[in-house]
């Protein structure tokens, strides 16, 4: 009795309509038999008809109804599910409102489309026009349209998705009253939510690239499915009927073979197939605005409209394209110039040359979707690079034998400006710029690298402190440090990761960031280790990745962090401490040399107020994004390990490039920032 007294308690606008409801069931013998036939019908339900005949209460009379039996089993248990729910998400009062406002929105707002529809003469507005409804799902679509505001990356924008595509599969092919009522209210309460609700996380746009290619791909499925479906099972929706003709067998066959095909190079980030998917669906919409102009205005019947019934489904799909637009940046084939390697094992060329020659703590990271290659005319040496902006930006120390680096630089800024592009050389070491400045250049130092030797370490003393004690308040919590390739890990482990990642990147005001700053697609990397912590109900609190460091020869004499996440919760407190040292510790019982906490974008210990030319532009870039990343914080924090500090530097030929640089290095870690946000940004910079 406690614990119904207590959900009670906790559900009560809930539990009350359930209640109400089911006695209206009851009480109107809908429950087990149809309410239509029945003689007060008409003053109860809502509609057209009801409007025009003075009938305004059935705006309040007709949510407490179902038409059939079957419609009421659903409705009640909709209602249990949806306003459960909202008042989860949004509070009691919050989730009354809502429900009162969307139902009446909804029925209202369906009423003056039909009442418009008919008056230009849409036979289906004109048939709906004067149909009578009752029912309140309208209501509790609005609620967890609302709620959906109130989620955390990833189910955020998978939540309103799946919302999306239920209500728009139901209005395009059975197109009832209540499907156009849930079509608007999704609309305008998801817009409602958004303004008041949201409070960890903004906007409507996939918030990491994985997400943006996930929720592309399965839209390309939806359609596919649809297709099917409806080609089997035709109905009579807004816009014509779907039922195909006899010869349409096999272009439905050919719809679906080729949505199953884009969808999975879409789900790869593939660029080709973005821009296929979104010719393909522009020009869908395009056809479907013809035949509704036709349909609606002349007696023109379209037959067969399987097309123009996925047309929502297929605008949907260009919506999330270009919003995720960044997300589909891999190449058919990369960039790769100065050798004849083929293009299909380029990748695997440029790993073999990082383990044969080595390179910086931030080598590995040229391995990456999104990067082009210069190879040394033999191939024994190689240059990864970006392009933004009229410029290539070199990453990471160049890959080659002792003593020819200087050579690849030269052959490099030769290919620059043969391809009429600026050149660069960003976050090198010493070695680099010490080559950079042999030929001229201009060298900028703008991150530190923080190195951890991983020889004599002992965490003992009193600068150790901090450190000793996250290891001994982990440990005496029973948490589990598992250290190993990502890719071999339990699919629960995986999804809790991704989870962890996705919601950390959705807490965030800009969109997710790339170049240096890897994901979790990255950590799957073979290659790179992943360091867990897992408390006693395996749960994983936080996770690294660990990026290799070769010295050359195929030994690994370091490794490089690169993600760093926990999840939000005090059981996380202390994780990411724990899990720095663990791994510290267990890379030195591998000989390992040392580990790099890695130099945080933007950020240096021997920050000075006063600066100029592009110094000044990364300083206030830096100050922006402080904020919202916390590099400058994060670069505090791994002080507390003890690091030494070696210099990062950006290396460029002349002043004049400096504004061009600054472009496109913003460029290269915001791909998907729109001109409003980095607006904004510099705006908070300059605070």
């Amino acid at each position: 009795m406690v614990n119904i007294g207590r959900f009670i308690g906790r559900f009560p606008l809930t539990v009350a309509v359930c209640v109400v409801l089911v006695a209206m069931g009851v009480l109107s013998q809908g429950l087990w038999s149809s309410v239509q036939t029945a003689s007060w019908f008409d003053t109860v339900a809502y509609g057209v008809p009801a409007l025009r005949e003075g009938h305004w209460w059935t705006v309040l009379t007709g949510p407490w109804f179902g038409l059939s039996p079957a419609q009421y089993a659903s409705l009640i248990a909709l209602a249990a599910v949806g306003l459960g729910i909202g008042e989860w998400r949004l509070g009691t009062r919050t989730t009354a409102i809502i429900a009162a406002a969307g139902q009446t929105v909804g029925v209202l707002g369906a009423c003056g489309v039909l009442v418009l529809g008919e008056a230009v003469r849409w036979s289906w507005a004109s048939t709906l026009a004067n149909v009578r409804d009752v029912g309140a799902t309208t209501a509790v679509i609005a609620v967890l349209a609302a709620a959906t505001a109130t989620t955390v990356s990833p189910w955020r924008l998978r939540t309103r998705a799946l919302l999306y595509c239920y209500i728009t599969v139901g209005f395009l092919f059975m197109g009832r009253f209540a499907d156009l009522a849930h079509l608007i209210v999704f609309v305008v309460f998801v817009l409602v939510g958004e303004r008041w609700r949201a409070h960890t996380e903004r906007g409507l746009r996939p918030r990491t690239r994985r997400e943006a290619r996930l929720v592309a791909s399965v839209g390309l499925w939806l359609i596919a499915a649809v297709h099917v479906v409806v080609f089997y099972v035709p109905g009579e929706g807004p816009f014509g009927p779907t039922a195909a003709h006899e010869a349409s067998g096999w272009s439905t066959a050919i719809s679906v073979i080729v949505a199953g095909a884009l969808a999975e190079q879409l789900r790869r980030g593939r660029r080709w197939a973005w821009w296929l998917t979104l010719l393909y669906a522009l020009v869908v919409v395009a056809a479907t605005v013809t035949v509704v102009i036709l349909v609606i205005t002349t007696n023109f019947e379209s037959i067969g409209a399987v097309t123009v019934g996925t047309s929502l489904l297929w605008a949907g799909e260009a919506v999330l394209l270009l919003a995720g637009r960044s997300a589909f940046t891999v190449a058919r084939r990369r960039q790769v110039a100065g050798t004849v390697a083929s293009p299909g094992e380029v990748v695997d060329s440029v790993r073999d040359l990082v383990r044969r020659h080595g390179g910086s703590t931030m080598s590995w990271m040229i391995t990456w979707d999104g990067m082009n290659y210069f190879f040394t005319p033999d191939g024994g040496g190689v240059i990864g690079y970006r392009r933004h902006a009229g410029m290539v930006i070199a990453l990471a120390d160049p890959i080659a034998e002792s003593g020819q680096q200087g050579r690849l630089v030269d052959d490099f800024l030769r290919f620059a400006e043969s391809q009429a592009a600026i050149p660069c050389l960003f976050s090198v070491s010493e070695n680099s710029a010490a080559l950079a400045r042999q030929r001229g250049w201009r060298v900028l130092q703008i991150a530190e690298d923080t190195i951890i030797d991983l020889p004599g370490l002992q965490l003992s003393g009193k600068k150790w402190q901090k450190v000793r004690s996250a290891l001994n308040k982990a440990e005496k919590a029973d948490t589990a440090f598992v250290l190993g390739r990502l890719r071999d890990q339990s699919s629960d482990v995986l999804a809790q990761v991704r989870a962890i990642s996705e919601q950390w990147v959705g807490e965030k005001e800009l969109p997710e960031m790339g170049f240096t700053l890897g994901t979790v697609e990255e950590a799957l990397d073979d290659d790179v280790r992943v360091a867990l912590a897992v408390d006693t109900a395996g749960t994983v609190q936080a996770v690294l990745s660990w990026l290799p460091v070769y010295s050359g020869d195929n030994r690994i004499s370091g490794w490089t962090l690169d993600v760093m996440r926990k999840r939000n919760g005090p059981g996380a407190n202390n994780m990411i401490e724990f899990l720095i040292a663990r791994s510290a510790l267990a890379f030195k019982d591998e000989n390992a040399d040392f580990v790099s906490l890695s130099g945080a974008p933007l950020a240096r210990s021997d920050h000075e107020s006063d600066m100029r030319g592009l110094e000044g532009g990364l300083d206030l870039l830096g100050k922006a994004l402080e904020p919202i990343y916390g590099f400058r914080s994060l670069h505090q924090f791994k002080m507390k390990f003890n690091p030494r500090y070696e210099p990062v530097y950006l290396c460029f030929r002349d002043e004049a490039d400096l504004p061009r640089i600054g472009i496109a290095i913003s460029r290269a870690y915001l791909p998907a920032a729109t001109p409003r946000q980095l607006a904004a940004l510099a705006r908070s910079g300059r605070q």
